[in-house]
């Protein structure tokens, strides 16, 4: 096995840190071996492991939303209906259901 001997310092935001720990955590391995498994990963696939990209948008539930995001979202609903930015209900499900069937 070989002798592990450098170090790597990193700045990151503390609650990235908390939340990334937290995990590895639960997976059983310590942040050490979680960035080693990381680099292992780059050496591996000679870049990043995954493909940087900003992840679609999903529909998040009232569950999930604080009351003051809920408030905000009721309140930018109606404004929108108010100036007439909606559609009717059966025009929705239309062009809901022609994206679903697109994808």
């Amino acid at each position: 096995m070989a002798v592990k001997s450098a170090n790597v310092v990193a700045r990151v935001e503390p609650d990235i840190k908390e939340e990334a720990e937290a995990i590895m955590s639960r997976l059983g391995i310590s942040a050490s071996a979680g960035i080693n498994m990381f680099y292992r990963q780059i050496i591996l696939w000679n870049g990043l492991p995954f493909r940087p990209s900003i992840p679609v948008r999903r529909p998040v539930s009232l569950d999930e939303m604080t009351k003051e995001e809920f408030d905000e979202r009721m309140r930018r609903g109606l404004e929108q209906a108010e100036a007439g930015e909606g559609m009717p209900a059966d025009e929705f499900f239309a062009k809901l259901e022609q994206e679903i069937l697109n994808d």
